[in-house]
């Protein structure tokens, strides 16, 4: 009697596994055949909540990040809409030539026009903080056929580039967003920059930061809550390429970004950079009332 219980979870298991295979197979035929398996990720950040969420009323997937940090194209397409709406903000909407549309909202600023043609990876706008929005971030969707008022047609981005979690990391223009990537550069020994060096002079106050395998610019700027401009102006870099073993000179000063932390309030994150709540709802531009959520980037010192 008991052999043959499990025998029978064995087979219960094993037809379960057959329809799991069988949908995540023809899931990755779909994206094949329609054209998705080539797109490019959006933006740089980091993954801050899900498609499905709020009682299943959230239709996308939100991308925390640097604000004003540039937003692309998925794909190649036409722009259908760009307009400042008072739930998205200023928002980009592209439709594709394989029928879908995808969506890019609370934008700092659009730089497309509608009917404009755009190709992939091509910039569409700036990460912001506009409309319905309690933090600097990217609200993404993606359509398979036309956007509708009730998003009838919405279907989970993870479906596009696969499952992610609640504060990793995502890079832009990368049908993979979530690989550890590291700039391989091949570097003579006579033409080693100094930056490499290990007599590095950091001036007083200042923090050296090791650039470990798999980090970025902008990841490091989060982590000591500097922008990525600072870090390039204090380390004379020309654009924001790292590479593993480089040293670079963390600015001095306060902290100018918190990242909010689960069970953190506003008073809390007030009381800790000894600011008033006021000063966070200016700097932020956030009503009192308005939740703030894990991996959300706050401004906490305006000097």
């Amino acid at each position: 009697m008991v052999v043959d219980y499990i025998r029978r979870i064995l087979i219960v298991s094993l037809l379960a596994l057959c329809v799991s295979l069988l949908f995540w197979s023809g899931s990755a035929a779909h994206a094949e055949e329609s054209g998705i398996s080539t797109w490019v990720f959006p933006a740089d950040g980091y993954i801050t909540d899900h498609y499905g969420t709020r009682g299943g009323n959230h239709k996308g997937m939100d991308i925390g990040g640097e604000h004003g940090s540039p937003v692309y194209s998925v794909d190649e397409g036409v722009v259908s809409k760009s307009y400042y709406s008072s739930s998205y903000g200023h928002v980009v909407f592209v439709k594709h030539p394989n029928g879908y549309e995808t969506v890019y909202g609370h934008l700092h600023e659009r730089a497309v026009s509608e009917g404009q043609a755009v190709g992939k990876g091509e910039k569409i706008g700036e990460m912001g903080n506009t409309g319905r929005s309690t933090g600097t971030h990217l609200h993404f969707e993606v359509h398979n056929g036309e956007w509708t008022e009730h998003k009838d047609h919405a279907i989970d981005p993870y479906l596009v580039f696969g499952e992610g979690e609640t504060g990793q990391t995502v890079f832009a223009k990368e049908h993979d967003p979530y690989q550890v990537r590291e700039v391989a550069l091949k570097i003579n020994e006579a033409q080693q920059p100094s930056f490499l060096t290990s007599g590095i002079k950091v001036p007083n106050e200042n923090e050296l930061h090791v650039v470990a395998k798999g980090e970025t610019l902008w990841g490091i700027s989060q982590v000591y809550g500097v922008s990525t401009s600072q870090l390039m102006k204090q380390n004379g870099l020309g654009d924001s390429t790292i590479i593993s073993g480089q040293q670079l000179i963390i600015p001095s000063g306060k902290k100018s970004v918190h990242l909010v932390k689960p069970g953190e309030t506003l008073f809390g994150i007030a009381r800790l950079y000894n600011v008033s709540v006021d000063d966070l709802l200016v700097w932020n531009e956030v009503q009192k009332d308005d939740p703030i959520i894990p991996a959300q980037e706050l401004i906490v010192n305006k000097d």
